[in-house]
């Protein structure tokens, strides 16, 4: 590949960036994609990595065994990761993917759901391994994102083992592009372990198939408006005594409930 040449004319307006976060950003709002360091220390890695392994288990054994779980094929999913293993909740609170994240969206954001996501070893399809939206079923676009999604890496995500493939751009469209366009577009992203793949919501992608003999691991968080419903109701499901941390609610979705009734409504308007 040739060397990219700095020089130009007849540009009057450029674009700078001066740290990851705003390059990030940059590519976000571009190609609707970007890769974020998570700025963790190789024995944060290691302990991610057990802790996704002690949640996969407790998920499991709650639903009643793997085959449960397969019946509803959910087996290569953690739901609400971080309620089977509360040090997961680090990842959802990185600093850098929460700056990401306001930046795009808004000051005010929500975590809509953290789910483990697990990609099998030598399975020749499995649930994620299908073209989507995060937003799933919507074919609208946004002038800024509603929504990013932020997929942290536990494992490598390599060419072998099924690093997510995006088709670049499609956030700025409505409709799935032809299938032309698919084979001659699609990108497949490797990041590194302990990494974020960070996307708009709207991008179209998919993972691939993992033909390695290891799971590939990951844990995705989506962040989006208030808005927007959260994928499982987690103020409910944590109860009022999970935190007192402000911040963390707020995140959590703790100021932003349905009220049930007249006076649930006025008792929110009065705060």
């Amino acid at each position: 590949m040739n060397a990219i040449v700095e020089r130009s004319y007849g540009i009057l307006r450029r674009r700078t960036t001066e740290t990851e976060v705003e390059e990030a950003c940059e590519s976000l709002a571009t190609l609707g994609y970007a890769v974020l360091d998570g700025g963790y220390q190789d024995s944060e890695l290691d302990r991610f990595a057990e802790a996704f392994d002690v949640a996969r288990r407790h998920s499991e054994q709650q639903a009643g065994g793997i085959d449960s779980l397969k019946r509803l094929d959910e087996h290569n999913t953690v739901r609400a990761a971080f309620l089977h293993d509360r040090r997961l909740l680090d990842l959802a609170v990185n600093s850098r993917v929460l700056s990401v994240a306001k930046r795009m969206i808004a000051d005010y954001i929500v975590l809509s759901q953290q789910n483990g996501v697990i990609n099998p070893a030598n399975a020749a399809t499995y649930n994620q391994g299908a073209w989507h939206r995060d937003l799933p079923y919507q074919h609208v676009i946004f002038s800024r994102p509603m929504a990013i999604n932020a997929l942290y890496c536990v494992d490598d995500f390599t060419t072998e083992n099924g690093a997510t493939i995006v088709l670049p751009a499609t956030h700025k469209q409505e409709e799935f592009p032809s299938q032309r366009f698919v084979r001659n577009a699609a990108l497949q992203v490797t990041a590194k372990r302990g990494s974020y793949i960070v996307l708009d919501c709207m991008i179209y992608h998919t993972g691939s198939t993992n033909q390695t003999t290891a799971d590939r691991r990951g844990v995705n968080h989506v962040y989006t408006s208030p808005i927007i419903r959260q994928q499982i109701d987690l103020p409910a499901l944590l109860g009022e005594a999970f935190t007192d941390d402000e911040s963390l609610k707020q995140l959590l979705g703790y100021g932003v409930r349905t009220p049930r009734s007249l006076g649930e409504f006025f008792a929110s308007r009065r705060k």
